[in-house]
């Protein structure tokens, strides 16, 4: 088993009845019910299936099928750490949060794919960094990449976000980006990783807007009809420094997905932060029409915006569709608990400046 693993071994729990975890070699032995999970070359596999409130809606199978064939992102054109962080430090976005998480934090990303965000994020010394994901194959490139670079406080664990393995208020920033819409029901998605978050701390979840998408709707419509003789109208099938193998990967999340969902500013807001016990703290992009500038804070509370800025904010998203693929991100702080937990000084973010965009690691 992975060092990171067992220095963080209480922190895990066995997803079918939250016992607490013994270590035996490659396999964690749950305490409680006694159920063994075994570990794919220091992957935990500890995938529990879910009992969805409505079954004609689960689409778990049919989107780990899909990303089992599909792995997204790829690691086509990155082959080293200075590689990674070169392109995530282009992306501004994963720049910003790795200068703002502090040293000693605990972070989780749920939906890491191929991992590329939590190996960046992994690659500070004093941070641990766990990537999860249902797809193996995905899990496996993200785990190759971590050990020929490396980086020893990345791990990676097959997981159901909906039956989580990890005990509730373990993490600082819960990190889901571009994940919850690919899931038969979002809220309770987020309900599920929400109670990961300690108090005080921090959620990230980036989801596909319902205006902003629209641009990206048209275009799938045009593809399926023209049996994709019409790529060409996507920027990125046109980019020429693109390899090809980027540009199917980009080509298959967009546009041939199983299943997506679509949200709104004030969905989130109301439905998911304020109905959660979450503050909103930040978005991208603003929902009160703010232009980003050098010294944004990520982590401090911002303008909520109006029903009406929001909704120029999301039709600016149909407009600029680009890289974001209508994608919008939004910061949650989750309330702290009454007097007597206080939150030590020393695991509080203090934001960096930048201007933030969409792109991911």
């Amino acid at each position: 088993m992975l060092d990171v693993f067992m220095k963080n071994l209480e922190i895990f729990c066995c997803p079918r009845c939250r016992g607490s975890f013994q270590a035996d070699r490659e396999t964690l032995i749950c305490q409680a019910c006694g159920a063994v999970y075994l570990s794919d070359g220091g992957i935990p596999l500890l995938f529990h299936p879910h009992q969805a409130k409505d079954q004609s809606r689960d689409v778990t199978d049919v989107v780990k099928a899909f990303y089992e064939q599909n792995p997204f992102p790829n690691y086509d054109e990155v082959d080293s750490k200075e590689s990674l962080a070169e392109k995530a430090n282009r992306g501004i976005f994963a720049r910003l949060l790795d200068e703002q998480i502090p040293g000693g934090a605990r972070v989780i990303e749920c939906g890491c794919g191929t991992g590329q965000l939590s190996n960046f994020l992994g690659m500070r010394w004093n941070r641990t960094v766990f990537g999860s994901d249902l797809c193996l194959n995905s899990l496996r490139l993200a785990k190759g990449f971590r050990d020929r670079g490396d980086i020893k406080n990345a791990g990676f664990v097959q997981m159901n976000l909906f039956c989580p393995a990890f005990k509730e208020k373990s993490f600082d920033l819960v990190i889901s980006n571009g994940v919850l819409h690919h899931t038969g029901d979002p809220l309770a998605g987020f309900k599920s990783i929400s109670s990961l978050v300690k108090p005080g701390r921090y959620i990230i979840v980036g989801l596909y807007n319902a205006i902003g998408r629209l641009g990206t709707d048209f275009l799938r419509f045009l593809f399926r009809v023209s049996g994709d003789k019409l790529r060409f109208l996507d920027g990125h099938v046109r980019n020429r420094n693109y390899t090809e193998a980027r540009k199917r990967a980009w080509y298959m999340d967009q546009y041939k997905h199983p299943h997506e969902s679509k949200h709104s500013y004030g969905e989130v807001l109301t439905d998911w932060f304020d109905a959660n016990g979450f503050e909103f703290l930040f978005s991208v992009p603003k929902p009160d029409l703010g232009v980003f500038t050098a010294d944004e804070k990520l982590f401090e509370p911002h303008d909520r915006g109006t029903s009406a800025t929001r909704f120029l904010t999301e039709a600016g998203l149909a407009l600029r569709r680009g890289d974001a693929g209508g994608l919008f991100i939004m910061i949650g702080r989750r309330k702290a608990e009454p007097l007597g937990q206080a939150i030590p000084a020393a695991h509080a973010i203090d934001a960096a400046g930048g201007q933030p965009d969409y792109a991911r690691a």
